[in-house]
Order: C-alpha cells, then sequence, then structure tokens
C-alpha cells in the first residue's frame, strides 16, 4: 500500500544533513567553472601588451577595453540574476557559461578596438550573472552553518583562475599570439558549461519557494538522501520562510530589516571592491615609484593575492560559527595598519612587510563579503540579492582605477596613498558591524520546523 502524502520541510532536510556526494559534485562543477571566470578578467591584462602592439590601441583605449568587461558584468549582474529568481538559477547559469565560452574564443577574432568593446562588454554580462547565482544555488543545498565556507572555497577558483592567466599567457602567447589564450579560455569553459548542462541541478529551495515541478524537487531530494522517498504527491514547503509565488521587485530587497542589510551590505561592497581594485591596479606602479625594483613589486603584488586567499579561507569557519562579526576582523586590522603606513615614516623593509599584511586582510576581508552576500535573502529573491549586490559593488571596482590616477597625479608624496585606501576598510567595521547587530537579532527567531505528515 503506498504511503500517504506528506508535507516535507525542504529547508529543515538540507539544514539536518551532512555534506554528500550530490554536494560535493555541485561544488566542484561550480568551482571549475569559477576558475574560468577568474582566468577571463584577469587575463585581459596580461595579454594587453600584445594587443596594444598588433592592433595598435593606445592607454585610453586599454583602459575602456578594462572597463567594458567590469560594466558589462554589472548590468549582467542585475539582469541574469533577475532571470534566475523568475525562471530558475540552473538554465541562467548553463546558458550564461555557454555564452561565456563563445564570447572568450571569438574575441580571438577581433581586429579592431570596437571589436574588443563590445565583446569584453558582452563576455562581462555572462560572467556578471552567473556568479552570484552560482552562489545562491550552492547556498540553498548546504546548511545554514557551511554557507560562508562553501562560498569561500568557490571563490577561492576565482582567485586560482586569476593567479595562472599569467604563467598562461607567458607559455601560449609567444606562439599562439594572444588570440591562443582567449582560445584556450573559451575552450576550458565551453567543457564546463557541458557538464552543467549534464550534471547541474535546479534548486530544491527555490523549486519549493515557487511551488513548482513537484516530480524534479522530489527526484532531487532522494538523490541527496535516497532514505527519504519523497514522491511528487508530496507538498514541498520551506518552514523558514514565507512562499512567493511573485515576481521580483528591487522594493523587496529594501523589506523589513532588508531595509537596513541590504543599504549596509551595498556600501560595505563597495569600499571592498574599491580597495581591492585599486590595490590591484596600482600597487606594483606605487612600489616602483617608491624605489623597489619590478622584481620586488611584482613579488609584493602577487604574495598579497595569494595571501588574501588564505585568509578567506581561515577566516570562513569563523563565519560560519560567529556570523558578519568575523568578516569585519579583517578590515578591523587593515584601517589602522594602511593608515599607519602611510602617515608614519619607516624603513623600507618594514614598509614592505607591513604594506603586504595589510593588503593582504584586504584581500580577505573581500573574500568575506562575497561569504555573507546571499545569505541574509529568502530562497524566491536570494539571486537578485546576490546579484545585485555584486553588481553594485563594481561601482567599487570600476571607481578604484580612477581614484587611484588621481591620488598618484595629485602631487602629494605617493605612501600617502595607503593612508587614504584606509578609509575603505574603516568604512567596512563599521557596515559589518551593523550587519552583525541585524543579523544576530534575526538568530534569536523560532527555530526551523521539520517535516510532518499531510492533514
Amino acid at each position: 500500500m503506498a504511503s500517504a502524502p506528506r508535507t516535507i520541510d525542504v529547508a529543515s532536510f538540507i539544514d539536518g544533513n551532512k555534506l554528500r556526494p550530490f554536494n560535493y559534485k555541485l561544488i566542484i562543477l561550480s568551482w571549475f567553472v569559477t576558475v574560468f571566470d577568474g582566468f577571463d578578467m584577469q587575463m585581459i591584462s596580461f595579454t594587453a601588451p600584445y594587443m596594444r602592439e598588433e592592433l595598435g590601441l593606445d592607454k585610453f583605449q586599454l583602459g575602456n577595453v578594462f572597463s567594458a568587461a567590469l560594466i558589462g558584468a554589472m548590468l549582467g549582474g542585475f539582469a541574469l540574476s533577475y532571470l534566475g529568481d523568475r525562471i530558475g538559477r540552473r538554465s541562467v547559469i548553463v546558458w550564461s557559461a555557454f555564452a561565456f565560452a563563445i564570447l572568450t574564443a571569438a574575441t580571438a577574432l577581433a581586429r579592431s578596438y570596437e571589436a574588443l568593446l563590445v565583446l569584453r562588454f558582452l563576455d562581462g554580462f555572462a560572467i556578471g550573472g552567473m556568479l552570484p547565482l552560482a552562489w545562491a544555488l550552492n547556498i540553498e543545498y548546504v546548511p545554514k552553518k557551511m554557507r560562508s565556507s562553501v562560498v569561500t572555497i568557490i571563490m577561492i577558483g576565482y582567485s586560482l583562475g586569476a593567479a595562472i592567466a599569467g604563467p598562461v599567457t607567458v607559455w601560449l602567447a609567444p606562439h599562439y599570439g594572444w588570440e591562443g589564450v582567449f582560445v584556450f579560455g573559451g575552450v576550458g569553459t565551453l567543457f564546463c558549461a557541458v557538464a552543467l548542462w549534464f550534471w547541474l541541478p535546479e534548486s530544491v529551495r527555490f523549486l519549493a519557494s515557487k511551488q513548482r515541478e513537484p516530480e524534479m524537487t522530489a527526484k532531487i531530494l532522494n538523490k541527496i538522501d535516497p532514505a527519504l522517498g519523497a514522491t511528487p504527491q508530496d507538498r514541498f514547503i520551506l518552514a523558514d520562510e514565507a512562499p512567493d509565488q511573485s515576481n521580483f521587485t528591487l522594493g523587496k530587497l529594501f523589506q523589513g530589516d532588508l531595509k537596513w542589510l541590504t543599504l549596509l551590505l551595498w556600501i560595505a561592497y563597495i569600499g571592498s571592491s574599491l580597495a581591492i581594485y585599486f590595490k590591484a591596479s596600482w600597487s606594483p606602479i606605487i612600489y616602483e615609484e617608491m624605489q623597489f625594483s619590478r622584481e620586488t613589486a611584482a613579488w609584493v603584488s602577487s604574495a598579497s593575492g595569494l595571501m588574501g586567499a588564505a585568509f578567506g579561507l581561515l577566516l570562513m569557519r569563523f563565519t560560519d560559527r560567529f556570523g558578519p562579526y568575523a568578516v569585519a576582523v579583517y578590515p578591523a586590522i587593515a584601517f589602522p595598519t594602511l593608515a599607519y603606513i602611510g602617515l608614519v615614516p619607516m624603513s623600507n623593509e618594514a614598509f614592505l612587510i607591513l604594506s603586504l599584511v595589510s593588503t593582504s586582510f584586504v584581500g580577505g576581508a573581500h573574500f568575506g563579503m562575497h561569504s555573507i552576500a546571499g545569505i541574509f535573502y529568502s530562497s524566491a529573491i536570494r539571486a537578485n540579492g546576490t546579484g545585485w549586490a555584486t553588481s553594485i559593488a563594481k561601482i567599487g571596482a570600476i571607481a578604484g582605477p580612477v581614484i587611484g590616477a588621481i591620488i598618484l597625479s595629485s602631487g602629494m608624496p605617493i605612501v600617502r596613498s595607503f593612508a587614504i585606501l584606509a578609509i575603505c576598510p574603516a568604512l567596512m567595521v563599521i557596515c559589518i558591524t551593523g550587519i552583525g547587530l541585524i543579523a544576530s537579532r534575526r538568530s534569536k527567531g523560532a527555530p526551523l520546523a521539520k517535516a510532518v505528515p499531510a492533514e
């Protein structure tokens, strides 16, 4: 005799499970596509000298090519996140990955400044929408106590991709030109897109929140835990949030306590992105202007990026345990250190050590921002919440290099740029502390309900 239909709380089911092979496969898929995201966004910097020589581009045109991808990523985050909450995470991620692969490879065919601008903009558009959706999808398959850790692990892939962009360019460009680097990135992403097509699941939290496709929901839940025995006749709910089958509007990101959470998250993210892109764009030049060798400048800049990723990994478990307050620790260290560097005379050795430490904490704090960007929003609007946060953050990413150029052209001692940069982590501490206070109030709510029989 068939069992009676049940009401299954998907939220309680996921929160009560450990990570299983299903989760590891999803994390690995997301990690690999994120590697190529990082590779694509960084390789333009390493291929730029080859493009400049072959296509006759000046510095102003190269700067526009760099910015085109960031602007595309900002707009893509808005548009594709909306679709992710409207039609589902899976289809948008998969088709964005295919578009990203094709556009990256097609950049090898560009033979003019205008073609580069268009292709980099469209490529950035696809990437900008895919990353926040990948975060949202993974967040919705792991217990709350592991969400920040999983997002951090996925974003380590981005850092690895960015780190290998230089060596791959050095390996391929002398033999196959800058075009070979873009073909490599496009083909690698295409393999990832095919893997996503076959193995990427839809979010069961999304399906439950929208009351869609019970057959798919039951099938996915049984893949996670065959002992559950879910059937399409069961009713799937999220006891930790209200159902929402309406379309997204921006006002939903500002309802209730989200009014302050969203605002503080955006401001902190802008400050973090500004600091990161200021550092990435101008650190080598700042070190050279301070009479350090080019090799030393490159070593310190690269080491800062790697240490930032390591700090991000170290932070993730504390964030899951202590909440957003843990993210505030790194900028709280970076702020006074950067101010001290910029205002107090010191030896070259002390300057190198302190600058490496402080900028590494800035990088680690940025990983912390990624890890909390999507955890405060309900499943029905999580893609939009994450997408809007990461897209708004691009304001800082675009402004960072520009503000750096203004500061470095002002005539003030170049070391003062570190004191000015200290404003960003100071702003982050204030905003993240506010986020932590609101999150603490939330944590005092009622516990998740368990799955119960249907009446």
